[in-house]
């Protein structure tokens, strides 16, 4: 079962980032942006692995062009977390505790181990509506990362366009796990999952940044204030991710309702020689 585009295809894209460089320790160009980003990656070695065996746990039975997508899905994951487990490595050596960030993840992952893998399923769906929400403003708005890093820069566009390419695979995943659901039953525990991740999802992200800021001697009211204001005004990702959010709770909803692959496209060509086929 897929609602995504029939001409849609995955492809692995196997870049390599920040193996020799040497960012400054505010490889975003500020300390608010720097933050923000080092606390979402120190999240994703951990996190991917969890959704990849989220959906994982849910391919039996999957028609050819779901188990395809699946399969493309795992592996772009990998190299997501491959290279922020090198990107985590560039912050610790700016001298960055990203460790314990990576600890916290692992104890609330810890939590999850006994619950239904159903349960894990809605939990990675919304949050790989994140991963594409955020995804789609870093591509289509430049000035999240105007000042950064050229590599570090490049790194997360990569990501991005991958993320905005599978963005339909754990929710078309879930869509073939629940299909002996009530429309309303999968409607009220998606949803009901949606707001409870971001609850959580903005506590832990909060916390974590306002961590590091302290690591650079930002606290108090400047430290809060300061990220409130990257995160609300300008460049204000959660601001406007917002309507993006909100479609998540229509009926009907499914990722590829908007269908932004022009946003691939217009980078495809910087990634071209490091393309693998999609099955």
């Amino acid at each position: 079962m897929s609602g995504s585009p029939a001409d849609l295809a995955i492809t692995v894209r196997d870049e390599r980032f920040n193996r020799e460089s040497t960012p400054s320790r505010w490889w975003a160009g500020d300390a608010f942006g720097t933050a923000w980003h080092n606390a979402l990656s120190a999240t994703f070695p951990r996190g991917e692995a969890f959704f990849i065996e989220a959906v994982k746990a849910h391919r039996d039975g999957a028609d050819e062009k779901l188990s395809a997508e699946i399969r493309a899905f795992v592996k772009q994951e990998i190299n997501h977390t491959r290279e922020h487990i090198a990107f985590n490595r560039l912050a610790e050596d700016a001298g960055y505790d990203i460790a314990k960030i990576d600890k916290r993840v692992k104890e609330m992952l810890e939590l999850t181990k006994g619950r239904p893998a159903i349960a894990n399923l809605a939990v990675t769906m919304a949050l790989e509506h994140y991963t594409a929400m955020m995804a789609h403003e870093f591509l289509a708005n430049p000035q999240h990362f105007e000042n950064a890093d050229p590599e570090v820069r490049d790194m997360w566009r990569w990501h991005a366009v991958e993320e905005v390419e599978h963005k339909g695979v754990a929710y078309d995943t879930w869509l073939h796990a629940t299909r002996d659901w009530s429309g309303w039953k999968a409607w009220k525990v998606r949803s009901l999952t949606m707001v409870l991740v971001t609850g959580r999802f903005f506590k832990n992200r909060w916390i974590d940044t306002i961590d590091l800021l302290e690591q650079d001697g930002i606290t108090g009211w400047k430290a809060r204030w300061g990220l409130f204001k990257y995160l609300t005004v300008s460049p204000g990702i959660v601001r406007k991710i917002l309507p993006a959010w909100i479609a998540y709770f229509r009926p009907g909803f499914h990722p590829w309702n908007h269908d932004d692959r022009e946003l691939i496209g217009k980078y495809e060509g910087e990634f071209a020689d490091a393309l693998m086929p999609a099955e």
